[in-house]
């Protein structure tokens, strides 16, 4: 039989973004002691009444819970409800402290007063005219969006994203979403195919309808990108479909054709793209013949000559590999450059910048991302630029000021980490480059491709139309690194060398249980390697795992880490987030209007509660986040080594464990060991390694650009021969 009880929400311990599911805790009239209840309760709010059915269970590891099956909220109906109600960053202007101010003034009478005479705030000592009108504007606005947010309550769609949904459709908000709730999948940040599907339903939509269908077919489309596909097979993507919307195929079939006739997808006769991808790719591959068949715009030199005179002004003799690489890049239009760590790529760039400011002072150094850039920096001891900066976002327009109009004015670029550009960046970036320009590719393509759909480098090298060299020598310097010389062998499929001698760069702990491998991660981030190295466990150690879930997975580590280096007394939760302050945050969108970018770390320095602001300071910037946007930020003391690509850290830390099995791949560990500039530590199973080294299978992502960049019609051009 089923228990009762009431009291107000207190705090949102966790509140899971994907279905709801949620942890808080109680005060219930007469007790001292919270009850933690459990339960898909997203549309609740600290300090609401809430009267909850349901039995009683015992965790054991957090004791005594209340497992909430069905409930029903009310508006704060006390004075602590009402305090913690505006104290929990609905209204601007009104923190904790104002909020404790108003109730001790005005008691029961306060949130009348916020309705009918919200001028008597005045009387609050601190709160002036300007703060006033802040408050007054947002209680406002909460009460003209009190109906949407009734409506959208009532549909099971939490007050975060209801606050989303009416700052995007305004006073249409539930015109809108009865229209077509499959259409907040694609608006609202957040809100994913299964919350609109579960929202339709609430409201009457059939499950065969053709507005599910085709945003079914959307949803398993841009998943499908998520993992890297920019098309997908026509037949495979149709059993897909089934699978998620559980409808007969034929109904999938006549809507997928429809969308097909209407131009909402691309479809070649095997492959079913999503517009900008189709779009993106053939716009990549014409763009590479443009650029191919152009002639260059500087004067001819002697390249022997020239390849001398670098290896004198660098102080280094080089390989024959590098001879043909710099011959390659000063010959050819485009051309690729290759190789794993320690075999000299920094040396052909360097080379190549030395020769052609000889020549020209129209030079671009780019890279994917912030911390990439920086790296060419240091590397170059030159200015280089993300991709996102060197086409320069125009907030006004929310373009791009850099196209095929407006072009760049440079005449080489080099393009650092090139694995980690994906297929839509890439386009981007080709249009805007002019005719003349030379361009140089360079990167690893052995490491994980980028993170976002396509396979750039791999199909630009496979589609053998852009001259290539591949760097396999390990110089002499390099070689005294364990990291550099363990992670060839993983690349060439052997196991590496391990160890935990002191003066090893590489060191692994056998550990065989993932709760022992937590503790171990723990000791050593927090204890061990900072005593060891002197290094700073947060700023110079970086934590890599595999997975997302699970005892050694990236957010379990990241909560546990974050109350072992950054505690706190007054964390702040948002969207069943918990953060602290001076905590390790990492971006996980793109945002061109703040200029912050997928994989971006910071760290917060500000939170007020009153503003309901976060600031964020990165590389070179400080961020201000509104709290609707904080789902827009990770904690990263741990994070995936996808994430992670194109960056350094003095330390990385992993764990390695067959629990990991679906994901460890030998690209995946050779990414990860390759991040580390003086040391990196495997904590796991031997086992794990050797899974990880044998699985060569590199994960299949159907990408168009290879067959694209084939069709086209590349004419082989030798530049004129060059007097230095």
């Amino acid at each position: 039989m089923l228990e009762e009880i009431d009291g107000y929400i207190e705090d949102i311990i966790f509140l899971s973004p994907d279905n709801g599911f949620t942890v808080a805790k109680l005060k219930e009239p007469h007790k001292d002691k919270l009850t933690v209840i459990t339960g898909y309760l997203s549309i609740a709010q600290p300090g609401e009444t809430i009267t909850c059915k349901g039995s009683w269970k015992y965790h054991p590891k957090h004791g005594e819970q209340f497992e909430v099956s069905s409930f029903e909220v009310e508006s704060p109906a006390d004075l602590v409800g009402i305090q913690k109600y505006l104290e929990s960053g609905l209204i601007k202007g009104i923190g904790p402290s104002y909020a404790k101010k108003i109730v001790d003034k005005f008691g029961e009478e306060t949130l009348n007063i916020l309705d009918k005479t919200p001028q008597r705030l005045l009387e609050i000592t601190g709160i002036g005219a300007k703060r006033i009108d802040k408050i007054i504007e947002c209680w406002q606005e909460q009460s003209s969006i009190r109906q949407v947010m009734i409506f959208l309550r009532s549909q099971g769609i939490s007050p975060v994203y209801a606050q989303k949904i009416y700052k995007t459709y305004g006073d249409q908000s539930i015109q809108k979403v009865k229209e077509n709730p499959y259409q907040l999948a694609k608006d609202i940040f957040g809100i994913g195919f299964k919350m609109a599907d579960k929202t339709a339903q609430n409201m009457g939509f059939a499950l065969n309808s053709d507005q599910r269908i085709e945003a079914g077919i959307e949803y398993v489309l841009f998943e499908l990108t998520n993992e890297g596909h920019t098309r997908y097979p026509k037949d495979q993507l149709l059993e897909k479909v089934q699978q998620t919307l559980e409808v007969e195929i034929q109904l999938i079939e006549k809507v997928l054709h429809q969308m097909i006739d209407e131009k909402k997808l691309i479809f070649d006769g095997s492959f079913i793209w999503l517009r900008t991808f189709y779009y993106s790719e053939l716009g990549a591959a014409k763009e590479l013949l443009r650029l191919y068949t152009s002639p260059i715009n500087v004067r001819s030199i002697d390249i022997e000559k020239a390849i001398i005179w670098a290896q004198k002004e660098l102080n280094i003799e080089f390989a024959h590999e590098q001879i043909q690489a710099v011959k390659g890049c000063l010959e050819n239009k485009l051309h690729i450059v290759t190789g794993g760590p320690g075999t000299g790529k920094s040396t052909i760039t360097n080379a190549i910048l030395r020769i052609y400011e000889k020549l020209t002072n129209k030079i671009l150094l780019t890279a994917p991302t912030g911390r990439a850039a920086k790296r060419l920096s240091q590397i170059t001891r030159k200015k280089a630029f993300t991709i996102h900066a060197a086409l320069e976002f125009d907030p006004a327009t929310k373009n791009f000021k850099k196209t095929q109009e407006n072009p760049l004015s440079h005449d080489l670029i080099i393009v650092d980490e090139a694995s980690m550009i994906d297929t839509y960046i890439m386009f981007l970036f080709l249009r805007a480059i002019p005719d003349h320009a030379k361009v140089i590719f360079i990167g690893d393509i052995d490491q994980l491709p980028s993170v976002g759909a396509g396979n750039v480098l791999k199909d630009l090298i496979g589609s053998e139309k852009i001259p290539v060299t591949t760097l396999k020598e390990i110089f002499r310097q390099a070689k005294g690194s364990k990291i550099i010389v363990n992670a060839h062998r993983i690349n060439e499929g052997e196991f590496p060398y391990l160890t935990q001698a002191k003066w090893s760069d590489f060191h692994f702990y056998e550990v065989n249980e993932p709760e022992e491998i937590q503790a171990k991660i723990i000791e050593m981030v927090s204890d061990k390697i900072p005593k060891m190295k002197n290094f700073d466990p947060i700023k110079d150690i970086q934590v890599l795992a595999p997975m997302k879930k699970g005892l050694i997975g990236i957010e379990m580590l990241n909560n546990y880490l974050q109350c072992k280096l950054n505690p706190s007394n007054n964390p702040f939760y948002k969207g069943g987030k918990r953060f602290h302050l001076n905590d390790k945050v990492m971006q996980i969108k793109n945002n061109y209007q703040k200029k912050v970018y997928n994989g971006d770390v910071g760290t917060i320095i500000t939170i007020d509660l009153s503003e309901q602001t976060l600031y964020v300071g990165f590389e070179e910037k400080i961020v201000e986040y509104d709290f609707s946007e904080l789902d827009e930020l990770v904690l990263a003391y741990a994070v995936s080594v996808h994430k992670y690509q194109g960056s350094e850290c003095p330390c990385i830390v992993m764990p390695i464990h067959t629990s990991h099995f679906k994901l460890l791949h030998r690209n995946l560990l050779y990414t990860a060991i390759t991040r580390g500039k003086r040391l990196v530590v495997l904590i796991g199973t031997k086992k794990a390694i050797a899974i990880a080294i044998n699985n060569n299978e590199v994960q299949l992502r159907h990408t168009g650009l290879k067959d694209l960049l084939k069709k086209e019609d590349f004419q082989e051009t030798t530049l004129p021969g060059l007097s230095f």
